[in-house]
């Protein structure tokens, strides 16, 4: 089985739809405080985001298609905004696709983009129930910097 990697920026966002929608599935049955949220964030929702972004940087996907399906597998979107604070937006991995080093490659190409683009810092978020994720990315030096915590309801005082 072989995997070639496909390069792009913002017209490549509707490739990775199926995927993404496939880890916001992950995230929502991870969640467990946020659920309600991961129900009603749409693709078209973070599509927009990411449009946004273009508008104050750059973007960076990289899509894993399987050469003897023909299948996308897995994908990466990484961004540097003016300020060259880099970001990797998301990423993910079929699971039958998983241990195979293709977020490893993911990571290092999405990383080699942010150094062509000058970026000074470098980031990612992880949504809580998705803690196991932390090992793969301490390989590439990211480790946790702070918790934000945000209230799921209004309280009454």
């Amino acid at each position: 089985m072989g995997i070639v990697y496909k390069l792009g920026q913002g017209e490549m966002l509707d490739a990775i739809e199926e995927l993404w929608v496939k880890l916001n599935r992950h995230h929502h049955d991870n969640s467990p405080y946020f659920k309600h949220e991961y129900e009603i964030f749409t693709f078209a929702i973070r599509k927009k985001m990411l449009v946004d972004k273009l508008i104050e940087g750059s973007i960076h996907i990289d899509l894993a298609v399987d050469d003897n399906s023909g299948q996308s597998v897995a994908y990466c979107v990484s961004t540097v905004n003016d300020d060259k604070s880099g970001e990797i937006e998301s990423l993910y991995v079929e699971a039958a696709y998983r241990r195979m080093g293709i977020g490893s490659e993911l990571m290092k190409r999405a990383l080699a983009w942010m150094d062509e683009q000058g970026a000074k810092e470098r980031t990612l978020m992880v949504a809580v129930g998705n803690e196991a994720a932390f090992g793969f990315y301490s390989r590439y030096g990211f480790f946790p910097r702070f918790t934000m915590l945000k209230q799921t309801e209004p309280v009454s005082g």
